[in-house]
């Protein structure tokens, strides 16, 4: 039989989408390249805006349009979001952001009885679901899920709703994972989950503990980490960073608003001096680490003024990108019920703030023409810095090797690189 999987959303979609690819082959299924061909389809949803919702929806109704009989998976967030809304739409196996390691059993029950099922759980009160691959097909990085959950609830966020309370993989599981896809020939390994910096909360371990340990394996190189908040960037972490080079020198910071005012509202869980404190220690260890960030532009009750001083802070901070996203209500957040912006000024933030980014972006990179730096090859004539630069080469390479290329150009934000 075959199976097809579609995923939206984030990188810990990712990761469990190929675990569960990953099961299903080693069941003895075969992975088909569209929907129409697949006897099993799983679509791992997303909910994080209304867009997402919007694809969520249109993927399911694909699914089934395109093929009729096949035996239709839908799981994740948008599902656990919407389940009620979801039932209409003819889906065999609903489950929300649990029971995703046990999808191949789900469907040989259905398969062998054909009875719908549905399964939901109070993420508030659920351990970590274990997830463990080997491969990570189709990429030069393994993605590793080691934290799942948060509690930071955001008024504007409506995750910790659908992900459930912070939990994380236990620290020997994380190392046998990571030192497994290292040996397997993954020279870079990118750490993720929901909160991935709170890995380790209530245990006793934490995610430098995680970094440092797994350092010791030498077929490992790079150490990633996709995201993490200003507040887990401890002393602990700091002398870390500061004494493994297998750090990459890339950080996504979310900083969602340079408005002291907005951050308050947002119920983040710090103000612009303090973020800024931050980022500068980080500077200080490595002058060319690269920061990006996460920023919501027409956050309800955002007024002109509250938007300046946010231009203002994201020049002063000199990110390198800003992944910008204009605010989309989640009912049930606390934001829901603030004093919204006309989409029209929403629009316009957001075009300035994209503006600003490829500037900065710009600007970031110009700063390495006629620097050597050392270039992971993803695609035979591109790869990555550790500090996130794409690099276009002047010949083919190796994939998945280390070349030393030296940066030529940079035409608007493309980085050219001549290999040594």
């Amino acid at each position: 039989m075959k199976f097809n999987v579609q995923t939206l959303g984030c990188k810990v979609n990712a990761y469990e989408s190929e675990l569960i690819k990953e099961m299903f082959i080693n069941a003895g299924f075969i992975e088909a390249n569209k929907m129409n061909n697949a006897d099993v389809i799983i679509v791992n949803t997303c909910t994080v805006t209304n867009q997402a919702d919007a694809k969520s929806r249109k993927t399911i109704r694909q699914a089934r349009r395109e093929n009729p009989d096949c035996c239709l998976v839908v799981c994740g967030c948008a599902a656990e979001h919407h389940k009620e809304n979801l039932i209409d739409l003819d889906i065999d196996i609903l489950l929300g952001n649990k029971d995703k390691s046990k999808i191949v059993l789900l469907v040989n029950d259905y398969l062998k009885n054909r009875r719908k099922i549905v399964n939901f759980y109070d993420l508030r009160n659920v351990s970590f679901e274990d997830m463990q691959i080997n491969n990570f097909e189709g990429h030069t990085r393994g993605f590793v899920k080691i934290q799942d959950g948060c509690n930071n609830f955001c008024s504007y966020c409506i995750i910790p709703f659908m992900r459930g309370n912070i939990r994380s993989k236990s620290l020997e599981v994380a190392i046998e994972e990571i030192n497994c896809l290292a040996n397997n020939g993954y020279k870079e390994i990118v750490l993720t989950g929901i909160h991935t910096g709170s890995y380790g909360d209530g245990e006793d371990f934490d995610l430098t503990d995680l970094i440092h340990e797994v350092s010791k394996n030498d077929n490992l190189k790079r150490i990633r980490i996709s995201s993490i908040e200003i507040t887990e960037l401890d002393d602990k972490f700091m002398n870390e960073f500061k004494n493994n080079e297998k750090i990459c020198s890339h950080f996504h910071v979310p900083l969602q608003s340079g408005s002291n005012h907005i951050l308050k509202l947002m119920n983040r869980k710090y103000n612009i001096d303090e973020y800024k404190e931050m980022i500068n220690k980080l500077r200080s260890i490595r002058s060319d680490v690269n920061i990006t960030t996460d920023l919501i532009v027409g956050f309800p009750e955002e007024s002109d003024e509250d938007f300046l001083e946010t231009l203002t802070n994201l020049k002063s901070i000199g990110f390198s990108k800003i992944h910008t996203f204009p605010f989309s209500l989640r009912s049930g957040t606390k934001a829901s019920i603030y004093k919204p912006i006309n989409d029209s000024l929403k629009k316009e933030r957001v075009n300035k703030i994209l503006k600003l980014s490829e500037e900065l972006e710009s600007n970031y990179y110009q700063k390495f023409i006629g620097t050597k730096v050392f270039v992971l090859v993803e695609d035979e004539t591109s790869g990555l810095t550790d500090n996130y630069i794409k690099v276009h080469l002047d010949k083919t390479c190796q994939v998945n090797e280390v070349v030393e290329v030296l940066i030529t150009s940079v035409d608007n934000l493309y980085v050219n690189g001549t290999v040594l």
